[in-house]
């Protein structure tokens, strides 16, 4: 009899992760090393691979620092122990000193963070990989670049996730010093320049990270289908000509996609431990109603279940946010809405923050303007207070609160653009479509309009804002979750190996 057919085994490299399931490894559960949503994706679809049955392997940097705050329950003799136990781990540590003693996963010099990235790769490439033999390897990120290259050598179905457009630069025969054979797959690199031979690019054309990770990939995505779609078109000046290039010629292959970002589940105003009052679709304008006069009261804000209560929940950031634009239209939107007692609560640090500052003090705000540092317990608590969320962003390759504020019946008011174009659609109550208002012109009477039809659908009856709202809330909490972008990727995968993930 022919023998059984085992499942792909699937290796995804990252350089940030946050909760696995333990069953995945010694002490999957405290491995918690996250900058930003690559760390929730990661661990969303690692999660829902692992669940499904697949051999999925992750390989990460060994962060000691920032896992030892994780591991304080355990004496230091068991965590060497643990290290060494449970061969059948599927998490492997890529080990150097230069992770040891980080207690962010990014440091805030640029040349360190090369270092760092050369470190984990050598160590994916000259050990992880030969050690886990994977039939196909998803990497995320420039930290991992150029691992696509060595897949593509190797011949190992390669996927390539763009979370950031960020990037370094380096010379081969920096690589090479940091141990990696470069020589081994260089051709499939992406340089500066036009590179024919080997030697003449070892130390005079930089191979850039990022791009080399799109070039050489089998299939590359984005974060969202839009913001694949505006990179490609040129809509973003700050996205440099090479990676466009590079991005154009996959999707003319056909071996690009847009694939959403989900929320944490922990978004879940039905069981979230941080409002004053939990809530279901069912329930809400009881639970929201709870939650906004508690919210009024611990910000100091005019105490009024009637007030519609606006909710900032991004960095206030002018160069993506839009948060200048609020700014130069701030006074005029809470002075126009006056006798409807508008509120603005701001929960987000940012250069625009003083600003902020600065317009509720001139002009004595403070009983309808907060403005506070972003905190985990007043972010939850304001998306179930709000009425509505602000996010007029400049550009968005995804975006995460657009999607968890109608989960707590919170409406978002959006420039159509990125992946706000791809979660958020224009309300109509008629119809009983959409679940925001979306603007389409980057400025501030696009700002202001849909500011306007926000306050129109608040204008109306009571009972139809329930019914919109709940039913917004149900259609959210089924569509942003990490099972539908894990169904997303196991799709993808399984196109790439031609055979099912799990057998």
């Amino acid at each position: 009899m022919p023998a059984a057919q085992k499942n792909p085994r699937v290796l995804v490299v990252t350089p940030e992760v946050t909760y696995l399931p333990d069953r995945m490894g010694s002490y999957a559960s405290y491995l918690t090393a996250k900058a930003g949503g690559l760390a929730d994706v990661s661990a969303a679809l690692i999660t829902a691979l692992f669940e499904q049955g697949a051999d999925v392997h992750v390989a990460l940097p060994d962060y000691r620092s920032i896992f030892s705050d994780r591991l304080a329950p355990f004496l230091r003799k068991e965590q060497r122990t643990i290290r060494n136990v449970m061969p059948d781990d599927r998490l492997h540590l890529a080990e150097d000193r230069a992770f040891f003693y980080l207690n962010r996963v990014y440091s805030n010099y640029s040349g360190e963070n090369t270092k760092l990235a050369l470190a984990f790769q050598r160590e994916v490439i000259n050990n992880i990989v030969p050690r886990v033999q994977p039939d196909l390897i998803h990497c995320n990120d420039w930290m991992t670049g150029l691992i696509p290259a060595m897949a593509r050598q190797m011949e190992i179905p390669c996927l390539f996730t763009i979370h950031n457009i960020h990037t370094v630069r380096a010379f081969l025969d920096h690589i090479e010093d940091r141990g990696i054979d470069a020589a081994y797959f260089w051709q499939h690199l992406y340089y500066q320049d036009m590179a024919t031979d080997y030697e003449a690019v070892r130390d005079s054309n930089p191979v850039d990270f990022l791009v080399s990770g799109v070039f050489a990939a089998h299939f590359v995505n984005t974060v969202s289908p839009r913001f694949l779609e505006e990179i490609v078109a040129g809509d973003h000046d700050f996205v440099e000509p090479p990676l466009r290039q590079e991005l154009i010629n996959k999707v003319a292959a056909g071996c690009a996609a847009g694939i959403l970002n989900a929320p944490d589940p922990s978004f879940n105003p039905a069981k979230d431990p941080l409002l004053s009052a939990r809530y279901t679709p069912d329930i809400h304008r009881e639970g929201k109603r709870a939650n906004k006069l508690h919210l009024q009261k611990k910000l100091g804000l005019e105490v009024d279940e009637k007030a519609p209560v606006f909710y900032w929940p991004s960095r206030l950031d002018p160069v993506q946010k839009g948060c200048e634009l609020l700014a130069h239209i701030f006074y005029s939107v809470v002075t126009a809405y006056w006798r409807e007692k508008l509120q603005v609560v701001f929960v987000a640090n940012g250069d625009y923050q003083p600003v902020f500052r600065d317009i509720v003090r001139f002009h004595g705000l403070e009983k309808r303007v907060a403005v506070y540092d972003f905190s985990e317990d007043l972010e939850h608590l304001s998306y179930a207070a709000a009425d509505f969320v602000l996010m007029p962003s400049r550009f968005e390759p995804c975006g995460l609160p657009q999607m968890i504020a109608p989960i707590y019946g919170a409406l978002t008011i959006a420039h159509d653009t990125g992946g706000l174009h791809n979660t958020v659609a224009h309300l109509d109550v008629e119809t009983r479509h959409g679940n925001g208002f979306i603007f389409q012109h980057y400025d501030t009477e696009g700002l202001f309009w849909g500011i306007r039809e926000a306050m129109r659908f608040y204008s109306l009856p009571a009972d139809t804002r329930a019914r919109e709202i709940g039913r917004i809330m149900r259609h959210s909490a089924e569509r942003f979750t990490h099972q539908v972008t894990a169904k997303e990727y196991i799709a993808l995968y399984e196109k790439m190996l031609d055979r099912p993930l799990v057998v």
